[in-house]
């Protein structure tokens, strides 16, 4: 699916009043191997700066982090920064580290609590990993973030590296981060995301 899953439709409807838009993740977001300001979240920012300017992006991301460690600098961050939306990029690592999913999926949907709580829409952003995992783990690690965001009533975007996903040149050596030249086609699939999901600006780079 190239853009998203989209659970709880008719509260996607409305749009967020115009804010920040916190992201909270990984190195995925944090823009692991590539210079400052290259990952996709300064892209986005950068787009909504000259496009969208009642628009920004508060990049919260930090390599190696896992759901139970978004979940613990959350709260702070959100008295902080006061958010409109927050998205939840986060659950590679926990795999990565053999964390059970059900702990996963726990953190999330208590990260998703908080947001909502604090006053701000959430969107969960889903990973999937490598088939060398196992089919069957593989699969009920796609479906632990379609779950979350079923239950939540949120919207998702179902893979975050999905335009990139088949182009192993578009990868650094270690076949797992993406490199700067992912990062634009990375932003515009969050930015249509975005905008069909919340009703953010369309920022994609031919939007």
């Amino acid at each position: 699916m190239l853009l998203l899953l989209l659970a709880g439709g008719l509260r996607a409807a409305s749009a967020p009043p115009a804010g920040s838009i916190l992201v909270i993740g990984d190195s995925l977001s944090a823009g692991y191997g590539l210079p400052n300001g290259a990952a996709w979240p300064a892209l986005l920012a950068g787009r909504m700066a000259e496009r969208a300017p009642d628009w920004s992006v508060v990049n919260a991301a930090i390599s190696g982090d896992t759901s139970a460690g978004g979940r613990a600098r959350l709260p702070a961050l959100l008295q902080r920064e006061r958010p409109a939306l927050v998205l939840i990029e986060l659950g590679a690592n926990d795999a990565l580290r053999g964390q059970p999913l059900a702990a996963t999926a726990d953190n999330l949907r208590a990260m998703i609590d908080a947001a909502e709580q604090a006053g701000a829409r959430v969107g969960l952003i889903g990973m999937q990993i490598p088939p060398n995992f196992g089919p069957v783990y593989t699969r009920q690690f796609r479906d632990m973030f379609r779950k979350v965001a079923a239950d939540a009533g949120v919207p998702l975007l179902d893979f975050l590296l999905e335009p990139i996903a088949h182009a192993p040149d578009l990868f650094q050596d270690d076949g797992i981060h993406p490199t700067a030249a992912a990062q634009g086609p990375i932003a515009d699939h969050v930015a249509l995301w975005l905008h069909a999901a919340f009703g953010v600006p369309a920022l994609a780079a031919g939007g």
